[in-house]
């Protein structure tokens, strides 16, 4: 008997997510949700920011016809070369301003994953099925965006200028002291469409990989749980590899896009008219696959940064609910 109750079930044949009758009863509360979110964010931040770092490097430094001009050669280089220029602290260059972006960004991500659910789910004696889990995903997607696009734009268009200020070795005065001042330029210059390019670009990429990322996520937490256990019951263990494993989920289903997202974003104006012409203009330089250019820093990034992301959301929201159980 023992043995049975440790096996690891299999996900329901109907295609829902398996709940006990004391989780159907329970409503899903959007509010605790932004604020777990908001937990797991910050942990996201701390343990992904410095692969972040060169994911972002990696994607958006100078194109050249010469190996010679090419500022990194690949994930090993780019961080060898910033821990060498800039100490270890480099890794963490920037991390004030993603912190103070991110962690609302979850929180937001988490928000719109639960009135999602709520929303699907008048009767809460009838569980969500996993495309409705899909559906709840894609919604976190939409919600997001109009945190992260400004704030990529910003961040994007700032690593690149000073990419293009190494490769060159120009002497002279930076166009931007760092993010901020960036964001204020930008909007002086060219007007809040400015802050916002690329916008389309961003919901392309998080609409449906963040559907792919808590279906994954749910999928794999209910295949983990042990037979007659709920998932709310899950060891930690557990949780760190369904969140890891929906983090490499989404960045597979993300990167092509993120990846024209970043170079349009970084672009001077008027560079590119539109998706299709970053598309065209990249494969003609570098091939089909600079659509995963930065892969190794993305999926070494993506399973302990969400991992850590789901463990400080689920804490967070057990820690809420001992504390404000009817909220």
């Amino acid at each position: 008997m023992e043995r049975q109750q440790c096996r690891v079930r299999s996900p329901p044949a109907a295609g829902t997510l398996r709940m006990d009758e004391a989780e159907l009863r329970k409503p899903v509360s959007p509010l605790k949700n932004f604020i777990a979110g908001g937990v797991g964010g910050a942990c996201l931040l701390l343990a992904g920011h410095p692969l972040d770092t060169i994911k972002v490097r990696l994607q958006t430094q100078p194109r050249g016809t010469c190996s010679q001009y090419v500022l990194y050669s690949g994930t090993y280089d780019c961080f060898r070369k910033t821990v060498l220029k800039e100490g270890v602290l480099g890794l963490y260059k920037g991390m004030a301003a993603p912190l103070a972006g991110v962690a609302p960004m979850m929180a937001i991500g988490f928000f719109g994953y639960g009135l999602g659910k709520q929303l699907q789910q008048p009767d809460l004696h009838i569980p969500l099925s996993y495309f409705q889990i899909y559906l709840a995903g894609m919604l976190a997607g939409v919600f997001t965006t109009v945190i992260v696009a400004p704030g990529e734009r910003i961040n994007a268009g700032f690593d690149m200028f000073m990419c293009v200020q190494q490769v060159q070795s120009t002497a002279g005065q930076l166009k931007y002291s760092g993010p901020i001042d960036c964001a204020v330029r930008l909007y002086k210059e060219q007007g809040i469409r400015s802050v916002y390019k690329g916008t389309v670009l961003t919901l392309l990429r998080d609409v449906p990989s963040s559907g792919v990322y808590f279906l994954t996520y749910e999928y794999v937490k209910n295949l983990l749980t042990p037979e007659g256990q709920s998932v709310n019951q899950l060891s930690t263990p557990r949780i760190l590899l369904a969140g890891g494993t929906a983090g490499i989920f989404n960045w597979v289903i993300a990167l092509p896009p993120d990846v024209l997202k970043s170079n349009f974003q970084a672009a001077a104006e008027g560079r590119y008219r539109g998706l299709m012409d970053v598309l065209r203009e990249l494969i003609r330089e570098e091939g089909i696959r600079v659509l995963y250019k930065g892969f190794n820093a993305v999926m070494l990034r993506a399973f302990p940064a969400n991992a850590a992301c789901f463990l400080g959301f689920e804490v967070a929201l057990k820690f809420l609910n001992w504390l404000a159980p009817d909220w």
